[in-house]
């Protein structure tokens, strides 16, 4: 009689290995989280300290023009949005349609104060500054922050086309003499003006081209000159560096001009554009011109381009540093916790693959971070700029995107500052130990970068190279080349771009949790 064979089934785990396994480690990891009041109560305070910090410095600062209760004038705003600096002289004709302007410069000049030796001495001194500019423009009137479109000489930076405040692109290099004189050329074709250069006025050379959207069918198109003032940079008596811009004016002469279309080569006028007024209804240095024959001789001071004075949207973000801390001890906790009361083998047994459950805690850690810091950012950078401007202060306008940026952007540098510290907490297995580490590359790099404590190289390469570059993600106004200006992390300018800058800290995010997954690896829990 032959025994009929049975067949055992294999024993089968209940759980289901892969995204379902991953997901229930995830779980795992954030009910173990929300369960410690202590980490919950962490980030809510964190979230506060950043909310309420902010709210109170944007509470305590006020600006005012002359006395106490005059405000100050409103910001010029280019056709892009963007605040902007619109100031130079401007010799005109209107332009009905298409037509052009060819000029010949044949001399640029100009003098710049120098500081004082002797208080009360004034001190004044022949030469072009780098950025003062002379040249031919066409322009939507004489209004302050309408589109133009420009084509000029500078002083150290030759031939520029420019283009509504925030566009520029470079002709050829050198200057301008009497033995060697540039001429210029703009046109006009319904919206695109196209800018050209030359030697000799016989064979040009394009610079570059602008497309104006909008421009209307009568234009004002002539000459122009502007000096955006003479910087200097000085170290303070406690070490920061003391910034100063003061006077400057640009004269260059003009002849062969020539005008094409419906201009009709009458009477100039002529407007100094943005020239200030004093008290007594005196413009403060004012701009002129002379014309003798063919020959135009125009005078300049003020500048054509964004401006970067004033307070930004991410100036509300001053608490961001003390909440920042409080992440840290939370994250760090929330992995030394386990070593601390030996739970961490609990952990390793329900997860074997060790890396998978810090990448659990990671991305748990993460998460929450990273919405604490919406909350935080979404409520503080509004609501605090809008304080900032009740009170007097000047805020420069970005785009609905750049601000989107600036909160979302801190709130990830949040969550990935956590990460790293949770890591820094595996790699350490000790709170104190990895919450010091944490703080002194993240925290310190920063504070002394932007304390004035240190020569500004130092600073940029200390936000090129630490974790604290991640910071740049919150520069919500560019570095313009072409534009005067201290660029320095003093003054909230990082060597990075934002995306590049938090780059650089995931990159160190991500290193710092792959040594703790070898560590895990190589040694018992």
């Amino acid at each position: 009689m032959t025994t009929p064979a049975t067949t055992t089934a294999p024993c089968r785990s209940g759980l289901r290995a892969g995204r379902d396994g991953f997901a229930q480690l995830l779980r795992a990891e954030w009910t173990k989280f929300r369960t410690v009041r202590g980490w919950v109560l962490g980030l809510a305070v964190a979230t506060l300290v950043i909310v309420l910090l902010g709210l109170l410095s944007a509470s305590g600062t006020t600006t005012s023009c002359g006395d106490p209760d005059e405000a100050c004038p409103a910001l010029v705003v280019g056709p892009g949005g963007e605040a902007v600096t619109d100031h130079f002289f401007f010799v005109h004709q209107p332009l009905d349609g298409d037509g052009s302007i060819t000029v010949r410069v044949t001399s640029m000049t100009g003098e710049k104060r120098l500081p004082d030796a002797q208080p009360g001495v004034r001190r004044v001194a022949p030469g072009v500054v780098p950025w003062g500019k002379a040249g031919i423009m066409v322009k939507d009137g004489v209004r302050q922050g309408s589109a133009y479109a420009a084509v000029m000489i500078t002083g150290e930076h030759g031939v520029r086309m420019q283009d509504n405040f925030t566009h520029d692109v470079a002709g050829r290099p050198g200057g301008v003499s009497k033995e060697a004189p540039r001429w210029l050329r703009l046109t006009r074709s319904g919206d695109t003006l196209t800018g050209y250069e030359s030697g000799d006025g016989r064979q040009w050379t394009r610079v570059g081209t602008a497309v104006l959207a909008g421009l209307p069918a009568t234009v004002r198109i002539g000459l122009f000159a502007a000096s955006p003032g003479d910087m200097t940079v000085t170290q303070g008596d406690l070490g920061g560096a003391v910034v100063a811009v003061r006077f400057s004016e640009t004269t260059a002469a003009f002849d062969q001009v020539g005008l094409q279309g419906k201009a009709t080569g009458g009477t100039w006028a002529h407007d100094d554009v943005g020239v200030v007024y004093e008290a007594d209804g005196q413009p403060h240095h004012p701009g002129r011109f002379t014309q003798s024959g063919d020959t135009f001789t125009v005078t300049g001071v003020g500048d054509i381009g964004p401006s970067t004075e004033g307070m930004t949207v991410e100036s509300p973000l001053s608490g961001m540093l003390a909440g920042l801390i409080v992440v840290i001890v939370v994250a760090v906790l929330f992995i030394t916790a386990e070593y601390r009361r030996g739970l961490i083998r609990t952990s390793l047994l329900a997860s074997p693959r060790r890396g998978r459950m810090l990448a659990a805690k990671a991305l748990v850690v993460g998460a929450v971070t990273f919405v604490a810091g919406l909350a935080a950012t979404g409520a503080v950078v509004p609501i605090g700029t809008r304080i900032l401007r009740s009170n007097g202060n000047q805020v420069l306008p970005v785009s609905t995107l750049t601000e989107l940026r600036v909160v979302a952007g801190t709130a990830a540098l949040l969550a990935v500052v956590a990460v790293f510290a949770l890591a820094l907490g595996a790699l350490f297995r000790n709170s104190a130990a990895a919450v010091t580490a944490a703080i002194a590359v993240v925290v310190v790099p920063h504070v002394l970068a932007t304390a004035s404590v240190l020569p500004v190289g130092v600073s940029q390469w200390l936000l090129r190279l630490t974790p604290a570059a991640g910071f740049a993600i919150q520069q919500s106004i560019p570095e313009y080349a072409h534009v005067l200006g201290y660029y320095s992390p003093q003054g909230g300018y990082y060597p990075l771009a934002p995306s590049a800058g938090l780059a650089v800290l995931c990159g160190y995010a991500a290193l710092a949790l792959g040594l703790a997954v070898v560590r895990l690896r190589r040694r018992d829990a």
